[in-house]
């Protein structure tokens, strides 16, 4: 039986994170399209990070960085469908080893090792054990699918346990959250649930969400942003990143049901927040809503993630740590998902690992002053889901600028995001802003040199940190035990 006080020592905690649900559409940051109250509400009793971005804006990548705490080359994981290798010490483990009832509920994507065959349960199921980084609590989740009827999960078995038809993946994951905190609650020991709602990811077409939900978006315009370019930004858009004829045709439908899909997701989350109260936990308990990265949507001729751009880089990021003394403020502190992992362990009062990248920024959420880093370094290793060389990047972001760099063949770019949202404007050959291009090349050699990040092509690290057959053993600053 474990000790009871541990629950008044250590807080609960909930981590609800979308996919692919970008910052700039919702109602708290400025979106008049938006229908998403009860995210704005809790926007106004918690810390708004509304500089946060995504280490890495894309799926597996974004995971692998919020589980170890740790940048793409140092965790190994540096494009989809790849599995992790689980020998690091990770967010679960310390959250186990604490006390914590841990509860993971949704998509994973952190297991397979195929690209494709996700329905196959030699992908979709993740046994008990090392490869699931620490929850050993309860276990409802599948590693990657983004079909939300007639879908599925796992428990301890590879079965595929699915819901009715009818059902929208998203509404039954959170009556499962509602659930899990209801008997986590009766338990004497603190409880921590991640859930990873795979909404509003595409596929976009109208059978991909509830009927209602794209009714209250029906007359409302979705029209190409203002930085949209009619070509396909070559070379450095890999495929997933590239629109057909076909697909610019479609983009004001898909955006369509992308913001149905986020009010649908508002109504989840709303629910879930008032069932945590009735419960009787939202007092003690430290609650996170957040997204794995954006989506671009034809800007700057591009779909999807994968890129330093705003759209594809920026997420809201709202924490509410018990008794907020700070509800309803904002910070402009430059956090990123390294951040994340002992940020919160520090707020539940443990100890994080020390190989840790990240900032424990607690402080600002306890409205004191503390260390906070210049700003975010952003990292992409390749193609979003295959070994091919070409769309490597890196960048740093700080309050003002985001500076990015191309691998292939060097172009610069260099953006004032103030004054310039849209980053239409490269500041790179402007002779005004010298100064500040030798700062961002200096500070991004320091901070890949600290930790021991060569910017390689996609295919070194297929040849040199994989066991050939797309599992992790080795990253920029370990070398693990061979993947199970």
């Amino acid at each position: 039986m474990v000790d009871g006080r541990l629950r008044n020592a250590h807080p609960n905690l909930v981590y609800v994170f979308a996919d692919q649900l970008r910052y700039q559409s919702l109602g708290y940051a400025g979106d008049t399209r938006a229908i998403t109250p009860n995210i704005d509400r809790f926007a106004s009793e918690s810390v708004n990070f509304h500089n946060a971005v995504a280490s890495a804006p894309v799926c597996t990548a974004y995971r692998a960085a919020l589980f170890t705490g740790k940048y793409t080359t140092s965790n190994g994981m540096v494009i989809n469908e790849l599995r992790i290798n689980p020998n690091q010490r990770c967010f679960g483990h310390v959250l186990t080893e604490g006390g914590y009832h841990t509860g993971y509920i949704g998509k994973w994507h952190l297991y397979a090792n195929e690209l494709g065959s996700h329905d196959d349960p030699i992908n979709s199921f993740v046994p008990r054990g090392p490869n699931r980084l620490g929850f050993d609590g309860e276990w409802m989740a599948y590693n990657f699918h983004h079909s939300y009827y007639d879908t599925y999960y796992h428990t301890e078995t590879p079965e595929r346990i699915y819901y009715r038809k009818d059902v929208f993946e998203p509404d039954a994951q959170t009556d499962l959250a509602i659930d899990f905190v209801e008997r986590a609650a009766s338990k004497p020991e603190p409880f921590a649930l991640f859930l990873s709602i795979g909404t509003p990811h595409d596929p976009w077409g109208p059978d991909n969400v509830p009927a209602q939900y794209l009714a209250m978006h029906e007359d409302t315009r979705f029209p190409n942003p203002v930085n949209y370019l009619d070509e396909n930004d070559t070379p450095y858009a890999d495929a997933w990143a590239l629109l057909s004829k076909e697909d610019r045709a479609d983009l004001e439908n898909w955006r369509r049901t992308y913001y149905a899909q986020t009010t649908n997701l508002d109504w989840n989350f709303g629910r879930f927040m008032t069932a945590l109260a009735d419960i009787g936990c939202a007092d003690n308990t430290v609650v996170v809503f957040t997204s794995d990265h954006g989506e671009m949507f034809g800007a700057h001729g591009r779909r999807a993630k994968n890129i330093f751009y705003e759209e594809a880089c920026r997420i809201p990021m709202l924490i509410r740590p018990p008794d907020c003394s700070l509800s309803g403020g904002k910070s402009d502190v430059c956090l990123s998902t390294v951040d994340v992992m002992p940020t919160l362990l520090s707020l539940l009062n443990l100890n994080s690992p020390a190989d840790i990248e990240g900032f424990d920024l607690s402080h600002v959420l306890r409205g004191a002053h503390g260390r906070e880093p210049d700003a975010a370094l952003m990292q992409i290793c390749g193609a979003t889901a295959d070994w091919i060389d070409g769309h490597e990047w890196r960048a740093l972001r700080d309050k003002k600028y985001t500076y990015a760099i191309y691998r292939v063949d060097g172009k610069e770019s260099l953006f004032d995001h103030i004054s310039d949202p849209s980053q239409m404007h490269n500041l790179i050959d402007d002779p005004d802003q010298a100064g500040v291009l030798v700062k961002f090349r200096e500070a991004l050699a320091l901070k890949m040199a600290s930790i021991n990040d060569t910017f390689e092509a996609c295919t070194w690290y297929r040849d040199h940190w994989t066991d050939g057959h797309r599992n992790i053993v080795r990253s920029a600053t370990a070398v693990f035990e061979q993947a199970q």
